[in-house]
């Protein structure tokens, strides 16, 4: 390490997806390892933090669960702006919520950095005797739109394997390896300045910035 204010990074990590896919419920089963099948639409967004050691580098993912109604589309700027990583999340058994990601790809497109780390996520696999997106559609129109590189995970946040917990770590690998690949560059710079942990391991918000 170049440093020992090197070994220590932030990242904000933004959910997004229709209404209904299981946004709250992934980022749920990632922190608390639990499901809850009656959790309630967020309301704006919420966010929960999640520390963890990567390559040795110390990490904080502060997670922002977007909700998913038309109704709050126009406050999602507020939510994924300065983000690192972006999550979009479809249902597999829903084909409109996989036709609906192509617009949140348009926007992000037209918004952010080719930086942000995209991670496509299609949840409910428990229900694939209900499947209307198969896997290699999906698999297709994301190599397609986003580059190959873009990885697809099929999870189940119910009936969860450990695959997302995979996500989360592979997508903080991606960050940490930026950064450590960085530092040569930048290790005459001062050390980043890092926010505080908020009071609370979840609060709801419907307009934080």
């Amino acid at each position: 390490m170049y440093g020992s204010w090197a070994s220590t990074i932030e990242a904000k990590v933004v959910i997004l997806g229709s209404q209904g896919v299981g946004k709250t419920s992934l980022v749920v089963r990632y922190i608390s390892k639990t499901f809850s099948p009656n959790s309630t639409s967020t309301i704006g967004a919420s966010f929960m933090t999640k520390k963890l050691n990567v390559d040795n580098c110390k990490v904080r993912l502060q997670i922002w669960d977007t909700a998913g109604q038309e109704r709050f589309r126009a406050m999602a700027p507020m939510y994924y702006r300065g983000a690192q990583a972006a999550l979009l999340v479809y249902d597999i058994t829903s084909q409109e919520s996989f036709v609906e990601l192509h617009s949140w790809i348009e926007e992000l497109k037209r918004n952010m950095t080719d930086e942000l780390v995209i991670i496509v996520v299609a949840n409910k696999l428990d229900l694939a005797s209900r499947r209307e997106v198969p896997e290699d559609q999906a698999r297709e129109y994301v190599t397609r739109v986003l580059g190959p590189e873009t990885p697809l995970y099929e999870v189940s946040a119910k009936e969860d394997d450990g695959t997302i917990e995979d996500i989360f770590l592979d997508l903080t690998r991606v960050l940490v390896d930026r950064k450590q690949y960085s530092l040569p560059a930048n290790r005459n710079r001062q050390p980043p300045i890092h926010v505080e942990d908020p009071p609370a391991q979840s609060s709801s918000c419907c307009g934080l910035f």
